[in-house]
Formats: C-alpha cells, structure tokens, sequence
C-alpha cells in the first residue's frame, strides 16, 4: 500500500486531516479501496445542505487519493424505503398521496406522474441536482437494496443481535416508546404501510418477526429479507455501514447522538463504524438554527440567483466545525473569497495548491477561465452608481477597465456581471440611502476631485492595476485632514475609517464597499469627480 502522508502534503487544510484518517482506516483493515457515503431522505428536495455535504465529502475523496493513490467511491443513498409521513404543501394530487400515507415512499404513485413513484421521482431530482454541479457518484436506491436482497444476510444478523440491539437503544426513549419500539418495521402485507409495531417475536433461525396487526388484532409472521421488512433509522444507518462495509460519512451536528448509537449496533452486528467529521449547522440572519420546520433558510436556488455555483463552494469549505450564518448578505464576501484563492491558487507553488480552497473546488484542477480581474463586491458598487439594469450597462465600464475584456473572453466575470445585477436590484437598491456631507467631508471631498483632475491624464496612462493602487493613495491623501487623521501604533497619522465610511455613505448610498482607489479605475475618473461636484452642488441640508 502506498505510503498515506507523502512529504509535500501540506497540514492546512481539513480534507487531508479526514483523509489521513481514511487512509489509516483502510491500512489497518488491509482494504485496497475506500466506500464514502452520503445520506438523502426523498420525502422532500434536495437543499444547501445536500450539495454542501456531498461537495464536503467529495474533497476528502480528492485529498484521500493524493495521500494514497488508491481507488474510492462516493455512494449517494437514498433511504426511499422510508414511509410517507406527511403530504408535502407543495405537490400537485395532494389528495391522492394523502391515501398513501405511511407506505414506502417508492410504493405511493407519483403526484407529478413523470415516474413510476415519488420516491422515484424525487430520487431523479436528487441526481439531476447532483449532476448540476459535476459530483462524481454512485447513486443507491434503498428499496433497491431491500428488494434485491443485498441487505438480506445483515438483517439476519440483526435478528441474531436483537437482545444487545435493543439494550443500545431502549435506554435513550421515553417510558412509552420503550413498550413499543423494535428495531425491525413489517411491511404490512396488506395496507403495504410500514408498520410501527411491537415485535412478539424476532426469529433468526427463519428469518422472521412476529407482530399484530393493532386495528385487526391479526397475527402476521413477516421475513425480514427481500423488502418484506425494513429497520428504524439508527439500525437501519447502521445495518447499512455493516452490509456494504462503508468507510467515511459526516454528518451534521443535530445527528451526533444518532451517530454514537448507530456506531455502537454497527459493532454489534460486526464491523467497526466508518470515519466520520461532525459539521456545525447554518444559522438565519437573527443567528436562528436553520431547520426545515421553521422554513428560515436560505434556498440554494436563491443564492446561485445571486452568486455563482463557485461561491456556495468556498462558502461550504469554509471552517465547516463551526456555526455560520447562511444569509443573503455572505454571498458577497463569499464570492470574493473564491475570486481571491483562484487568483493565488495560480500564483503560488504547486507544492502550496493542496491548502488552497479553489484546489478544492476545482477538483484538483488550476482553472485557466474561472477568476475575474474585478471583484464582485466591486461590481455590486458599480451597480449601484449606475443604476445597473443590463449587463451591457456593466460591460462598457469594464471594457474600458479591460480592453480586452468581453463576455467571450471573460465567461466567468460575465456570470458575475449578471449575478450582481441581480443582487443589486433585489437588495441594494431598496436599501440605498444617500446622506448629505458634514462640512469637513466636504472640504474631503473637494480635495479629492481637485487631486483626481489634477493627475486624471497620468493616471489614465497607467495599467488598471497600477492606476487603481495610485487611486487609492489619491483618496488616502484627500482624508488626511482633521478630523479623519488618527494616531497609529506605531506612532503615525494614518487616516480613519470614518473617512472612506463617508465616501460609500455620501457617494454610493450604502454603508460599506471597496477599496475606493479600484472603484474609481472601475468607474472612470471623470465619472468620480462629476460624482463627488454634483453631491457638493446640493444645498448643504440635502440628502
């Protein structure tokens, strides 16, 4: 087996820490290849949280296989064998699925009759979601697995183990269902609902339970095997890392108590539990716990409205142990984020990419069109200065920024350009609000102008790159006047926030932005200073 830590892999990033696991997992058990898996229940869509645990595990698969060189595979499962509790609010023959409730969700008829069930046809919009973003998966089907048998000898196992099974779990429920609970659910032969009953009888030598119908009083004798039967959730998580000998899963914060209890039945029927990272849940703007029952998080169809596909990656990589707000307002910081760590992913040395997030998102791969020469929150602002309503009103700016510049040349910034617009119109603009300068900022701001019309003929002969840095000690010099001077410490005037506060405020209409000196190369410095003399043309008390 190859050695798991070669020298040049760096400490930083947190898919080498989880891979270094995997591969010491597999050099103990003497495996050749490792099984990855993530979990999906099809009784709704897929959301954020599916594409950030599959593009999570996806990246210790990419850094298992630069430590190791061996084979993986990552196994998408659907538990779609799982009942129909509840009729969703949103499908169409609600009335029909209402007959199904508590069957398997692969058993109730389709209510969009596109497929053959709505297991089935929730199953094809988890793959067509994951085929969206490029995941390389497996796909398993649950009830494939009951049906087809490749469960059958580890639900015998179960019914082997039922007595130490049961000691694991009848301890963590409430007096109630403590008389009720077993690990096996009948299918009910019948009704065809899967059946949450207590068991008489668990019979290994057949392969049997024994249970009673509640309604009937009518003694069945149902197999396990075959999809006659299925298990609860934590003996089936477990049953299932038995059977097909998974070695990787994360999972979320709120399931830590099930992944204790499911590892401790996984070494009871056999097989050490797979390696796993427990990821901190997302938070609402109020820094509210995100949950599907309260409806208060952000859909993904929304942020990829107002950033690219590229940007909720960053965002997933991000410090994945901690509790972060998933709100509209960390899509900019998040896209330029991304932007950031491409641009160094092609300057640094290859023996640094493996750190780098963009290495990541990019499957191993330094992308050759991904990046932009403009920041987002860059052109959020220019957005907001022209009341942007076409990406062609973006474009003739950034063409005299970049000559060469175009959608054709530039396919990733011309996404962004269409992303801010978006962004621009449905959250910058009905929040816009221009205050009127004090007179100190006026004096700023007319030290300003002056400077830029002063230097505007030098300064548009330079490259962007260069004009925008020379801009930006432009606009430091015209705040270096009190009451923007402050001490720093190292004994220095420097010049204080409040005055570039006052340019976003008095200038944009917002409370924060850019570097100013690379919105003004964006903008055009003639632009600038005809912004700043009609500001300073209104009457002192206007807004």
């Amino acid at each position: 087996m190859p050695s798991p830590e070669p020298p040049s892999e760096p400490a930083g990033a947190w898919p080498f820490a989880e891979a270094r696991k995997l591969a010491a997992r597999l050099a103990l058990q003497s495996k050749q290849a490792a099984l990855l898996e993530t979990g999906y229940g099809p009784s709704g869509l897929p959301h954020i949280g599916t594409f950030g645990e599959v593009a999570r595990t996806t990246w210790v698969r990419l850094a298992f296989t630069e430590l190791t060189g061996l084979p993986s595979r990552l196994l998408a499962f659907s538990d779609d064998m799982d009942g129909l509790r509840r009729v969703p609010e949103n499908v169409p023959n609600r009335q029909m699925l209402a007959a199904h409730l508590g069957r398997p969700l692969t058993r109730v008829p389709d209510p969009f009759g596109t497929h053959e069930s709505f297991g089935a046809h929730n199953n094809a919009r988890l793959r067509a979601f994951l085929d969206q973003f490029g995941f390389d998966y497996e796909f398993a089907s649950s009830s494939d697995y009951y049906a087809s048998g490749r469960f059958d000898a580890a639900l015998l196992r179960v019914l082997e183990t039922w007595d130490e099974i049961m000691e694991v779990i009848l301890p963590t429920l409430g007096p109630e269902r403590r008389l009720t609970y077993a690990p096996v659910l009948p299918i009910h032969p019948q009704s065809g609902r899967v059946m949450q009953v207590p068991i008489r009888h668990a019979d290994p030598q057949h392969g049997t339970v024994l249970w009673e119908d509640p309604q009937t009083g009518r003694a069945w004798e149902t197999p396990v095997t075959g999809g006659a039967a299925k298990l609860q959730w934590k003996a089936d998580w477990a049953m299932r890392w038995f059977a097909l000998r998974v070695d990787y899963e994360m999972s979320g914060k709120d399931l830590m108590e099930s992944v204790r209890l499911s590892g401790r039945i996984c070494r009871i029927l056999g097989a050490p539990p797979p390696e796993g990272f427990t990821y901190e849940l997302f938070l609402d703007e109020n820094g509210q716990r995100i949950s599907k029952s309260k409806g208060n998080g952000l859909p993904i169809e929304d942020w990829l409205r107002y950033g690219p596909a590229e940007s909720l990656a960053q965002f997933m990589f991000h410090a994945p142990e901690r509790a972060k707000r998933l709100y509209f307002d960390v899509i900019p910081r998040s896209t330029d984020d991304y932007l950031a760590n491409t641009a160094r992913l092609r300057r640094e040395p290859e023996n640094e990419h493996r750190r780098n997030p963009a290495w990541f998102i990019h499957g191993g791969q330094v992308p050759e069109n991904a990046g932009s020469p403009v920041p987002f929150s860059m052109l959020l602002q220019l957005a907001a200065v022209v009341n942007a309503e076409t990406p062609d009103m973006l474009w003739g700016f950034l063409r005299r920024y970049q000559p060469h510049a175009s959608p054709a040349t530039m396919p990733f910034l011309d996404r962004l350009v269409g992303h801010a617009i978006a962004y621009y119109q449905d959250f910058v603009r009905p929040s816009k609000h221009f205050r009127a300068p004090t007179d100190d900022e006026r004096a700023a701001l007319a030290a300003l102008a002056g400077k830029l019309a002063e230097n505007r003929t030098a300064l548009e002969a330079l490259p962007p790159g260069e004009r925008a840095e020379r801009l930006q000690a432009i606009v430091y010099d015209a705040g270096r006047r009190p009451p923007f001077l402050e001490t720093q410490q190292d004994g220095r005037q420097g010049v204080a926030l409040a005055w570039f506060t006052a340019l976003y405020q008095v200038l944009l209409g917002q409370e924060r932005g850019p570097r100013f000196g690379g919105f003004i190369a964006l903008y055009g410095i003639s632009e600038t200073i005809a912004l700043i003399e009609a500001v300073l043309a209104r009457p002192a008390d206007a807004a």
